[in-house]
């Protein structure tokens, strides 16, 4: 009965993103984009993590982590309206953007490592090679195909699958809310369900929640879709996606931590397929199907965009095609020199450091308008984002 409402709501979601009044919609075809990088990878990794580490608390650093992305989207927004309503902008500021834009480069390759981290090990998940020595061989053997596709073709073949793997992973998410939903239920009635301590308290806490950013990273795609939709319709779009994001992890993350037990869970990138195999026998092939889908599509697109980033910044000195080999190197050794929360933890401060400028930028520019209290305020989230990446660490 499980496998068949998940099986349900897996099918009424597509559906519901198939339908042409929906999908054509200009403010929703807005809103997908952040919407599906914000809900990628770190929605599989970080209900594990925050229930092992939290405990019965997780549901409150969700909710932290959640506002804490609101502000820095807070951030941008008012950049993205101050880019529409003004041709000049402080020197000050168009330094601090273009610092911005090398960190987010940066921040891009290191995320590229992430997605793809998470595909070799979602992609051995069900097999006899489990481990992960294969795991970094499926991991490099993938870099290699995205150096290929990008070498020799660009990435505009490839821009279907993101499409695609967008409504399947959306999809596949409604799916496993319904069966955590039933199995919720279930334990509640059992009289079952846990509070349990967590692991962590006090500055480790705090340390681990600022390196685990990236998770809900993703809305400042909005920034950089000025060639498709205005200012005001890329600012209510970036709105909805972090609202209806913050809601689908506050339910998933709820749900989660009060019917499974943390002291029974091995804590690795695929802890959750371990669980939702005693939620319903159809969750875990469905999970590996969406995780593989949409790291693929995001360390795509991620790579395209530090690749045009670089081409930006060096004014064309260094080629897209040489800046995704640099990419894949670089992500290569990482793979084989780092675990995977070393390299979520690493991502987040890169995002954090990015994010600070875009706080910083945004303070100048409230300052430039004799718009005190706001510039006072954008400069404590650009101080929080500072922090944050000087202080955020990887699970231990």
């Amino acid at each position: 009965m499980t496998n068949f409402l998940i099986m349900a709501g897996v099918v009424l979601a597509g559906g519901l993103l198939l339908w042409p009044r929906l999908a054509n919609a200009t403010l929703w075809r807005a809103t997908i984009t952040p919407l599906a990088s914000i809900i990628g990878s770190g929605f599989l990794v970080l209900g594990p993590i925050l229930d092992v580490s939290y405990g019965a608390a997780a549901p409150f650093v969700m909710l932290a982590l959640c506002a804490v992305a609101w502000l820095f989207g807070w951030a941008i927004r008012y950049n993205i309206a101050r880019i529409e309503a003004t041709d000049r902008r402080s020197p000050l500021a168009e330094r601090a953007e273009t610092l911005a834009s090398a960190v987010l480069a940066f921040a891009y390759l290191i995320s590229v490592t992430y997605y793809l981290n998470l595909f070799g090990a979602f992609g051995v998940s069900l097999t006899a090679l489990d481990d992960s020595y294969h795991a970094r061989l499926l991991t490099t053997s993938v870099f290699l195909v995205v150096l290929a596709v990008g070498w020799s073709r660009g990435f505009s073949a490839l821009e279907r699958l993101e499409q695609v793997s967008v409504g399947l992973k959306l999809a596949i998410i409604a799916g496993l809310l319904v069966g955590l939903i039933v199995h919720f239920a279930q334990t509640a009635k059992a009289g079952a369900l846990v509070l349990n301590p967590g692991t962590l308290t006090g500055w480790p806490a705090l340390m681990l929640g600022a390196g685990l950013v990236v998770t809900v990273q993703g809305f400042e795609t909005s920034r950089y879709l000025g060639a498709s939709y205005d200012s005001a319709t890329r600012i209510r779009s970036m709105r909805m996606a972090q609202w209806l994001a913050a809601a689908i992890y506050m339910i998933y993350i709820v749900l989660l931590t009060y019917a499974f037990d943390p002291r029974v869970l091995t804590l690795d990138e695929t802890s959750i397929i371990d669980l939702m195999e005693g939620v319903a026998p159809i969750l875990p092939v469905l999970l590996v199907a969406a995780a593989l889908s949409a790291q693929f599509s995001a360390a795509v697109a991620d790579t395209n965009g530090s690749g045009g980033l670089v081409n930006e910044l060096t004014r064309g000195l260094v080629t897209p095609r040489v800046a995704y080999a640099g990419v894949v190197g670089f992500g290569i050794l990482l793979t084989w020199t780092a675990d995977i929360f070393e390299i979520i933890s690493y991502a987040s401060r890169a995002f954090a450091a990015y994010y600070a400028l875009q706080a910083g930028i945004a303070a100048v520019s409230a300052r430039a308008c004799n718009q005190k209290g706001r510039a006072v305020l954008f400069a404590l989230i650009a101080v929080g984002g500072a922090l944050a990446a000087l202080f955020g660490k990887p699970v231990e």
